[in-house]
């Protein structure tokens, strides 16, 4: 049966790291980048974790530039409003599809540490995807490394593709369990 607990930018943060890559790295940020509006949901099985099940869907327009790091010059206003309309517009096409989604299939590993495999709906694509994670009794972490060209994403590039970002992005977590009774 196990229990179920309520996921959320209330309960915990999504973030999205991407590095530069290209002769023109220097010109570039390496960035963070925070989901706003998401939800999901745990069931949680400590009898049988093989029963434990996650589902977790983002609003593919709510990603915000957390922070910048590297670069000739800061990031300022104008270029996170940039970067997040990029991604929103050109990377994710959030307008074709709005959902990013990931459904767990099984779980495995111990109460502590576990591998939760899945598939991730991106940009209109699915395909699979697994997650390491940590338990330590109060929160769950974990992460994943997406490489976007599996799910059919061009990796944004500029200046003539001097600037581009690397084709692998980290998704991180980190929650707390908060029952869905409460």
């Amino acid at each position: 049966m196990g229990d179920a607990y309520v996921l959320g930018p209330e309960t915990g943060r999504l973030l999205v790291e991407t590095r530069r890559t290209g002769l023109g790295a220097k010109a570039g940020h390496d960035l963070t980048i925070e989901a706003t509006r998401w939800r999901g949901e745990a069931v949680v099985d400590l009898g049988d974790p093989g029963a434990s099940r996650v589902s977790v869907e983002v609003d593919a327009g709510s990603l915000r530039v957390v922070s910048g790091t590297g670069g000739v010059k800061p990031l300022t206003d104008a270029d996170r409003a940039d970067i997040e309309r990029n991604i929103r517009d050109k990377v994710l096409h959030a307008g074709r599809s709005p959902v990013i989604a990931f459904r767990s299939g099984q779980v495995t590993g111990t109460r502590e540490s576990f591998q939760v495999e899945g598939e991730l709906t991106l940009a209109g694509v699915t395909r699979p995807l697994t997650l390491a994670c940590v338990h330590d009794g109060e929160r769950v972490r974990g992460s994943a490394t997406i490489t976007q060209t599996r799910w059919g994403i061009k990796p944004y590039s500029a200046f003539f593709g001097a600037l581009k970002l690397d084709d692998d992005v980290e998704v991180r977590f980190d929650v707390a369990l908060v029952s869905a009774a409460s």
